[in-house]
């Protein structure tokens, strides 16, 4: 499995007990939707290893509790301890409306209710404070904040997204 194809789910962030139970610190709103998995791909090196899972439960909010097949006490779990968890892209759940993964929306044109066509997005940064569509408009790059109130609809079937940003923003990169 390729990583491109994989979506981050989580963190093995800690043992849980002498049997090779582990925690993952699933990075969801929606820890509930992962309590029945069959197995993840944890992240060795740049290989993404599947693993299958032998129980779970939900443990603390965000927390997953998980004893994995093969991993039967605590020195085997400290092979994967701090490893990221991935999952396929097709198993995450469809998001409807304005809602939207970061990945799904690379190429699509963005358009402002103001200033008209903008650009295609290239990136979502979201390693700063407020994420950021990242736009390119003929090689320059425009940075519009994802701030709800500026969404006014994802059109998927056209891959498009439509934006009301305050007058000049977009002006200001030009």
């Amino acid at each position: 499995m390729r990583k491109e194809d994989c979506f981050y789910l989580g963190k093995i962030v800690r043992k849980h007990s002498f049997k090779g139970e582990v925690v993952i610190k699933l990075d969801t709103d929606e820890p509930e939707l992962y309590r029945n998995m069959e197995s993840v791909y944890v992240e060795f090196g740049s290989n993404l290893v599947p693993f299958f899972i032998e129980k779970s439960s939900l443990h603390k909010g965000n927390q997953l509790r998980v004893l994995f097949e093969d991993v039967y006490n605590e020195e085997e779990a400290d092979t994967i301890l701090k490893s990221d968890i991935y999952l396929p892209l097709g198993l995450l759940p469809k998001l409807e409306g304005n809602k939207f993964y970061y990945h799904e929306v690379i190429d699509f044109l963005v358009v402002d209710t103001n200033f008209g066509e903008v650009g295609k997005i290239i990136n979502i940064n979201d390693k700063v404070a407020q994420p950021l569509f990242e736009i390119d408009r003929d090689g320059k790059e425009i940075f519009i904040p994802l701030i709800d109130d500026f969404i006014k609809k994802v059109d998927r079937e056209h891959k498009q997204i439509l934006v009301e940003t305050p007058d000049g923003l977009i002006e200001l990169y030009l």
